[in-house]
């Protein structure tokens, strides 16, 4: 049995990294690192030199050697420097749905190497999620000068069906739906979509909920300008909120 795991695990603690760290560093799971680091598990050539030339350990050195922590040093000197340099915070990578692109999305949203084509927006939020920005192209959502102009930038988390009537009414959400993007309001009734705009001259638009491509429930929004914070607006937003916890209520009667 080779000392690798021996080894890596003083190189962690020589660097202060946690187990998720180091294993992120070189695309590994943890359980997989500490299956090595505890001698259950060997690992795989292509591992072992990825390690070996990132700390610029000979492979020998790395399997049959007790590392000690000058031992470490001698072979970089700036080894905490290198690595603090390259262990950087990853930001979420989110697709951005624009005016000159919403079109061809409309037809391709299901098309992965297009979703990866697209122009993206870099945000420190959860990575773990799936998230599509969009770029307002219209004044729906706007309501005695408040709310979404164009320009101004949504991003949705994806909602899978089996979500979509634990949705709270109200929520706002972009929808393909019938070969259409449409941001609004939305609010569920069996198996009927209503999809609402701010905007009090813009009609509702309804719709079979089976017909539902994809849906986004808005959790940020980036505006191009400095929205006005007025008593009016908060009022209309605590009402809304009343609304909403009444519907919940009636929906437990």
């Amino acid at each position: 049995m080779s000392l690798f795991g021996k080894n890596i695990r003083k190189i962690r603690n020589v660097r202060n990294m946690s187990q998720q760290s180091f294993a992120d560093l070189f695309d590994l799971k943890r359980g997989t690192l500490g299956a090595y680091e505890e001698g259950r598990s060997e690992p795989r050539i292509e591992t072992i030199l990825k390690i070996a030339n990132y700390f610029s350990i000979t492979i020998d050195d790395l399997l049959t050697k007790e590392l000690t922590v000058n031992h470490l040093l001698k072979f970089k000197g700036d080894l905490s420097l290198k690595v603090e340099e390259r262990i950087k915070e990853k930001f979420a990578d989110i697709p951005c749905i624009t005016e000159k692109n919403s079109a061809d999305y409309i037809v391709n949203f299901d098309n992965e190497q297009f979703i990866a084509e697209l122009p993206s927006v870099q945000l420190p939020i959860n990575t773990d999620k799936n998230f599509r920005a969009y770029t307002v192209t219209n004044l729906e959502m706007t309501d005695h000068d408040q709310g979404l102009y164009p320009k101004d930038v949504v991003i949705g988390e994806f909602v899978p069906t089996t979500i979509y009537k634990k949705l709270n009414n109200g929520c706002m959400a972009l929808v393909l739906v019938n070969h259409q993007l449409i941001l609004r309001r939305l609010y569920i009734t069996k198996n009927k979509l209503t999809l609402r705009a701010d905007h009090k001259s813009v009609d509702d638009l309804v719709f079979d909920l089976n017909e539902v491509e994809e849906l986004w429930r808005i959790r940020y929004v980036f505006y191009k300008r400095i929205p006005e914070q007025n008593s009016a607006s908060n009022v209309e937003e605590k009402l809304n909120f009343l609304e909403q916890e009444f519907l919940k209520l009636k929906k437990n009667l």
